[in-house]
């Protein structure tokens, strides 16, 4: 059902074809030698516009595409035609056949008033814009002309975004509260553009985020446009066509779209590549209107006008007034002055996301046998958090716990360390002002040397067991890459990803990126030490925990390791080490039968190794329908050996039967 204004619109607009009828009723009487027969006298535009809260959408456009009076009366004959038989008719009468019921260029210029040539190029308004079409003909002003589709409804007054543009744009909205900072942003972009006159001088705005994902930085500008009336659509950068005819093609008709319903353009330019930068830039260039750019770092104009602003981190106190707005809203006991802070010290969420997550714990069924709020809470944010990562590292399920870590006492206080200070990192940063002397090596970095098997994987996932965080493996060797620039693109894409949950980063065989720093003598290794600076200077403002592993730890320079918070050197287990390890190594309900803790500690192997026998032996045990025996580990140990290489002495394997 229409509602008044398009009532009143359309009554606006019958008016206005009513006119040109009567224009071209005129010009067959002037023709004929008659007098004109003229029907009813059209209604007072002025006076249905006054009715009107806003202008009729005529008027809109009249003004938006800067059209002539005779530019506007050729629009108003081409809807006329498709919403009036008669007007056809008399297109058909002054062209003298009745094939011809349409309106081409040589009829307007004859019947309707102020006409003038200009208005048939390609420049003008008409064309350049394509409110018309031209069709193919022998001859410009005897080819049909018609009224382009969307511009018609918008004339009846329904808008809608062209079908050309589907695919291309997306439309966003404001999600969640903006917290002060941002909110201030969104009103100077709104003022920035209230206080422009020509949208041809209006400045490009680039929204300058070093931080993962786009949901910021795009509500900022949802909360700029909203104010003004305007509708915010995302295009990827991306997306932006390479060769100039369809570049110029979109622009035109995104900038046409953007007159016809008030709209901004939000080009997303964070996974924006080298090649790809200048075809971008020339693009938005010739973009008239309301651009927003999103991108880390500032992108180059050299013909328009661009305006950065800095979207920096919320800080804790922003972060802890989301979070209490959202948790006022559902019935959930969390403590704001202490269990909140663990939250936000260790995710990184927008208001959006704590919404979510404040909503999904609260509609679960709850019971006396339920976690507590806040452990719920902690739970959803880590799996809110979680999918970034899962596409570009391998995700570690953490079950072990420190009973299941056999390590010397020195090592043990290293990790036990390594969990204080991700859980007070707020405290001393933020509350004892440690950030303030700059953010620059705050992240907490962990190097953990040893042999294969000596447990570093294995005290990884007790310290994510321990802190209740993802864990996340990266290899090094699949992220290093020959060609140069991509290797730092890599690494910063499994960081920023991270970012938002603070998950640990688990990099093994550093040994691939790591080593004595080579002597510069050619560009490789200029680039090769480039990475592994970058790497470490990620590590460095990463707020989770980084962790580095290798077999070889005097291969790596010392000054790589001056830059990392924790060394944990994992020892060869002893005897005393190794019987631990066995004994911890049986769950309870698997059948043993008479082992010797002490002969099996004679192996002179690592964790890792007394794993696999252990393994395999239960497979043999369980192959006999027996219990586990000492039989059973000793072939396994034989196996394991000749795996190794290693020879089986008579040390070790004297008086197993």
């Amino acid at each position: 059902m229409m509602n008044h204004w398009q009532q009143v619109n359309q009554r606006y607009l019958a008016a206005a074809i009513t006119r040109i009828r009567q224009s071209l009723q005129r010009y067959i009487a002037q023709q004929q030698g008659t007098e004109p027969e003229i029907d009813a006298e059209p209604e007072d535009l002025a006076a249905i516009a006054a009715t009107l809260p806003t202008s009729p959408t005529l008027e809109k456009l009249t003004v938006a595409f800067q059209l002539t009076s005779f530019e506007r009366d050729i629009l108003v004959l081409c809807a006329g035609v498709e919403l009036s038989a008669s007007l056809g008719q008399l297109c058909s009468i002054i062209q003298h056949s009745p094939q011809l019921a349409y309106p081409t260029f040589s009829l307007a210029l004859a019947a309707l008033p102020e006409s003038h040539w200009s208005a048939l190029t390609p420049v003008a308004p008409l064309r350049r814009w394509r409110l018309i079409e031209v069709s193919n003909g022998e001859s410009l002003t005897q080819s049909r002309i018609r009224i382009d589709e969307r511009v018609l409804h918008d004339l009846v007054g329904i808008s809608y975004l062209d079908d050309r543009l589907q695919g291309w744009v997306t439309l966003i909205s404001q999600s969640g509260q903006l917290p002060p900072a941002h909110r201030s942003l969104a009103e100077q972009m709104a003022k920035q553009w209230s206080e422009t006159s020509q949208v041809s001088s209006l400045p490009v705005i680039q929204l300058c985020s070093r931080e993962p994902g786009n949901e910021n930085t795009f509500n900022i500008a949802a909360a700029a446009s909203a104010p003004l009336g305007l509708q915010l659509y995302l295009l990827a950068a991306a997306a932006i066509p390479a060769t100039i005819a369809e570049r110029e093609a979109l622009a035109r008709l995104w900038e046409r779209e953007a007159l016809l319903n008030p709209s901004a353009l939000l080009i997303d330019c964070a996974e924006l590549d080298r090649t790809h930068r200048s075809t971008v830039a020339s693009f938005v260039e010739t973009l008239q209107g309301i651009v927003i750019l999103t991108r880390r770092e500032p992108l180059q104009l050299a013909t328009r006008g661009i305006t950065y602003l800095d979207v920096n981190p919320l800080s804790t106190a922003e972060q802890l007034e989301l979070w209490q707005t959202a948790l006022e809203s559902v019935d959930l006991n969390v403590d704001l002055n202490g269990q909140l802070e663990g939250l936000v010290s260790q995710f990184k969420l927008n208001s959006l996301s704590i919404q979510s997550v404040c909503a999904s714990v609260d509609s679960q069924d709850y019971s006396e046998d339920s976690p507590p709020d806040h452990d719920r809470l902690w739970d959803a944010c880590r799996q809110q958090s979680r999918s970034r990562l899962d596409d570009l590292a391998q995700s570690i399920q953490a079950i072990a716990t420190w009973k299941d870590l056999v390590l010397p006492d020195p090592q043990q206080q290293l990790l036990l360390q390594i969990v204080a200070q991700v859980r007070q990192r707020i405290r001393v940063y933020e509350t004892w002002e440690f950030a303030v002397r700059g953010s620059n090596g705050l992240g907490i970095s962990a190097l953990f040397a040893g042999a294969s098997g000596t447990g570093k994987t294995l005290a990884a996932e007790v310290l994510a067991h321990e802190l209740r965080l993802d864990l996340y493996r990266i290899d090094l060797s699949q992220v290093v890459s020959k060609y140069i620039g991509e290797t730092e693109k890599n690494l910063r894409q499994v960081f920023d990803a991270a970012e938002a949950g603070g998950a640990i980063l688990l990099f093994d065989e550093a040994d691939a990126l790591f080593g004595k720093r080579s002597e510069v003598k050619d560009s490789h290794d200029r680039y090769a030490n480039i990475e592994v600076s970058y790497l470490l200077q990620k590590m460095e403002s990463y707020r989770g925990l980084a962790i580095l592993t290798t077999n070889l730890k005097n291969a790596i320079d010392s000054a790589f390791l001056r830059r990392i918070r924790f060394v944990v050197q994992f020892p060869f287990p002893d005897a005393v080490q190794r019987i631990a390890i066995w004994q911890g190594m049986f769950s309870p309900k698997l059948p043993t039968v008479d082992l010797d803790f002490s002969k099996l500690a004679r192996l002179n192997i690592t964790g890792g190794n007394i794993r696999n026998i252990a393994l395999n032996a239960a497979f043999l045990a369980a192959n006999d329908g027996e219990s586990l025996q000492m039989k059973h580990l000793l072939q396994a140990a034989q196996g394991e050996y000749a795996k190794l290489e290693k020879p089986f002495t008579e040390v070790e394997m004297g008086g197993w039967l």
